[in-house]
């Protein structure tokens, strides 16, 4: 899993509407003159357009806006001040004077007006439902802010590979440290202020309450942790997984056995209506993701039902998540929900659920109507992994 519960509890951004009236007209006036003094019509949306948005830390947007041969809108949307490569506007209409674009890839939504003079957009960027201020000026080759060349591709290792270690470290977190986070480049796996616990579920991909037998200090300690394979290419996300518990019978001297143990979990399958899915058009050997814009609000791509289970029972129950949906297949998708205090423990968040009229459903309903699927709280058996022995991680 992309654990990509990376928590990207990005904000949103919301532009201050600008309005111009016409010019007055005057009767005594030739119509020409009427026409002269009328503002130019705001249909000329393509070009670059650039802005910045103020969120604790100035990030500065840039959206590219091409007209194709047949007359569509096709856009792009970079974020040059955090080194990402181009982020894929889903879709982008331009009527009346009002820009759209669907930003599906993160999860966002921008709604802007053109002014009359047509170098200024003002509008929403939205990612969750925190809206953050953000104006967009039509760029010119003088003023366009240059975008970083992206990171060279690595290709991928060879699927049948079993990557070793060439380089590990672990060092204890910062005890100011917030969140956590598993990412980073394609040669370079990271961790940030994570447990013992957490680095466990992400390698064997479990649930807590799957690993029975630990030591207090499993539960406590965090550490910053970084892997780099010593074969060439960038490694699938199995194979990190597969660094992952080599690591961890390495440097913390991890030792379990596996049993079946009954204990409560929830159970996900199809709902009479039928799944309600959009099949994933990338690559089904890339690696998906599963990440949040803020909690409640989930956006997972290229994930197959196993992964899109084990990231809900990995980031938001207190439980195991069994997949017997039967579904094959990579999928796309967003689900939207009102979350209650026994979801997100593993933020270290306390959830306070919204009593708003307008709130969305809770979880269970919100997977049925919006995904087509049914999760059902009962008790089955599962998998769990019973440690025999494990010890603080060894120095670098």
């Amino acid at each position: 899993m992309a654990l990509v519960w990376k928590q990207r509890l990005s904000r949103s951004v919301v532009l201050a509407v600008l309005t111009a009236g016409l010019p007055g007209t005057c009767a005594l006036l030739p119509q020409v003159a009427v026409a002269q003094a009328a503002p130019a019509a705001n249909t000329d949306i393509a070009g670059t357009w650039q802005g910045t948005l103020h969120l604790g830390k100035d990030l500065r947007a840039v959206i590219k806006i091409d007209k194709t041969t047949d007359g569509a809108l096709k856009s792009t949307m970079w974020s040059i001040d955090q080194n990402g490569g181009p982020i894929p506007v889903k879709t982008t209409t331009f009527v009346g004077g009002a820009l759209k674009l669907d930003i599906d890839a993160i999860g966002g939504t921008y709604e802007g007006k053109m002014s009359p003079d047509n170098a200024t957009l003002t509008g929403t960027f939205t990612q969750g439902d925190r809206p953050t201020p953000l104006i967009l000026l039509r760029a010119t080759p003088e003023t366009a802010w240059a975008i970083p060349a992206p990171p060279p591709k690595i290709p991928p290792m060879d699927p049948k590979a079993d990557p070793g270690i060439e380089i590990a470290t672990i060092k204890p977190s910062p005890p100011d440290a917030k969140g956590k986070n598993f990412g980073g480049a394609p040669r370079k796996f990271q961790t940030r202020n994570t447990t013992l616990s957490d680095l466990m579920m992400f390698a064997f991909d479990v649930q807590q309450k799957q690993i029975l037998n630990g030591p207090a200090w499993m539960e406590s300690d965090h550490f910053d942790l970084m892997l780099q394979p010593d074969l060439p290419g960038a490694p699938s996300e199995a194979q990190v997984r597969s660094m992952m518990r080599k690591l961890l019978a390495d440097r913390f001297g991890l030792k379990f056995h596996k049993e079946q143990k009954e204990m409560a979990a929830y159970v996900l399958t199809v709902a009479k209506s039928g799944p309600k899915l959009t099949k994933s058009e990338g690559d089904p050997d890339s690696p998906h993701s599963f990440f949040f814009t803020q909690l409640g609000n989930l956006t997972f791509r290229n994930a197959t039902m196993d992964d899109f289970a084990h990231g809900m029972q990995s980031a938001v129950f207190d439980r195991p998540v069994v997949n017997k949906t039967g579904v094959e297949g990579h999928f796309d998708g967003r689900l939207k929900w009102n979350p209650d205090e026994t979801q997100f423990a593993v933020f270290g968040v306390k959830v306070v659920p919204s009593d708003a009229p307008d709130a969305p459903p809770p979880v269970y309903q919100a997977i049925q109507d919006q995904i087509g699927l049914k999760l059902d709280a009962t008790r089955t058996q599962v998998d769990v992994l019973v440690l025999d022995h494990v010890e603080k991680p060894s120095d670098n």
